[in-house]
């Protein structure tokens, strides 16, 4: 009986010795494992097995991933706007012979990476005005990864990139900022608006222009068929009715005329009230005007020079 019982102490003794020795390292991780607290060697991925009840522990599992930190620095710009820059850095330990200096040379390292970032963008930007910022955000955080690098890679970290995620100034500068480019583009629209004015107004001047050249063709030459017509009419009246003059055939045309203007207002039913001289010398006069100007007419369409101007009392 009491060999039964020492064989089951035993028994579970050693089951809880594999059990609390063995233990698992993930894929990309490193294990640290120190014995008596003191290091003692680094464990791949896998299964493992250490010394229980304390003689060797896993002091940590460092993974070989890349990871992020995340800041935001507050600093001002050399036209004394304060910004908030957000910076992403990116880093990891390159490899397995680099995990003992990555766990034991720094207490936290991102502390220490902290304090660096914001050496670095506090001592660069002031330097910079505010468009310059914004428009040098690259060389920001080149000089952050360039530092870093230096710094860190004694410490057994690689910095794989840092990025400028954001550049937010004071609310009240980006509202000034927003209302300056506003009106910049309001100056732009109505530069715009103004040229196509004055192009229209150029345009419609010069259709003007040239609607009233054509007009001014078009009445010409409606005068001359109109004076070659008359002039041809005579020819061909006199040629038909010998003995005639010119003056009696144009007294016919501007009599028959006169008449068909008579008739013509009469027949119109928007004619209200039309004064036509009546009495014979004021017919005289009328028909003696109808001439001069028939014959100026004529004599300016054969020598294309202007006739003197006659005037009756």
């Amino acid at each position: 009986m009491p060999g039964i019982i020492i064989g089951i102490v035993l028994g579970v003794l050693f089951l809880i010795t594999v059990f609390t020795g063995l233990f698992t390292v993930e894929q990309q991780t490193v294990g640290v494992i120190e014995r008596f607290g003191r290091f003692s060697r680094l464990a791949e991925p896998g299964l493992h097995w250490k010394f229980p009840f304390g003689v060797e522990r896993v002091a940590s599992r460092q993974s070989l991933r890349v990871r992020q930190l995340n800041l935001d620095v507050e600093t001002k710009t050399h036209d004394d706007v304060f910004v908030i820059i957000r910076l992403a850095i990116q880093y990891m330990i390159p490899a397995k012979d680099k995990v003992f200096d990555a766990y034991y040379k720094l207490a936290d390292h991102t502390v220490q990476m902290n304090s660096w970032v914001f050496d670095v963008v506090r001592s660069k930007v002031p330097s910079m005005k505010l468009d310059n910022v914004f428009e040098n955000k690259d060389e920001i955080a080149d000089d952050v990864k360039k530092n870093l690098q230096e710094r860190m890679a004694q410490y057994g970290w690689e910095i794989v990139r840092a990025l400028v995620n954001d550049i937010e100034p004071d609310a009240k500068v980006k509202d000034a900022m927003n209302e300056v480019n506003r009106q910049q583009r309001l100056q732009v629209a109505a530069m715009a608006q103004g040229e196509k004015e004055k192009i229209l107004v150029i345009k419609k001047a010069e259709a003007e222009a040239e609607s009233k050249r054509l007009q001014g063709e078009g009445i010409a030459n409606q005068r001359r068929a109109i004076i070659n017509g008359y002039r041809d009419s005579i020819q061909n009246f006199q040629d038909k009715i010998g003995g005639t003059s010119a003056k009696e055939v144009m007294d016919l045309v501007a009599l028959t005329q006169y008449f068909d203007t008579l008739q013509m207002l009469g027949a119109d039913a928007r004619s209200k009230v039309v004064f036509l001289p009546s009495n014979p010398g004021a017919m005289g006069n009328f028909m003696n005007e109808i001439r001069m100007a028939f014959a100026s007419a004529m004599e300016i369409t054969a020598t294309g020079t202007p006739a003197p101007e006659t005037r009756h009392e």
